[in-house]
């Protein structure tokens, strides 16, 4: 078994994190303030946890990918 000297691990994805907790909470209140229901504000919470897909796709859409 060979030793790695000088390696370093380091955490790079606390801006991500944060960016998309953000995000959840921004996409939640929206979806939850639009609901007419409960199962509409259920649904809304869904979305909002999978909110960098619809970003994705809507971009790839405006893109004409």
């Amino acid at each position: 078994m060979k030793k790695i000297k000088n390696c370093k691990i380091t955490n790079c994805n606390s801006c991500e994190g944060g960016f998309y907790g953000l995000g959840f909470v921004g996409a939640a209140i929206y979806y939850l303030s639009t609901a007419t229901g409960f199962w509409m504000g259920a649904l809304g919470f869904l979305k909002a946890i999978v909110w960098p897909a619809f970003l994705v796709y809507e971009l790839f859409k405006f893109l004409g990918m």
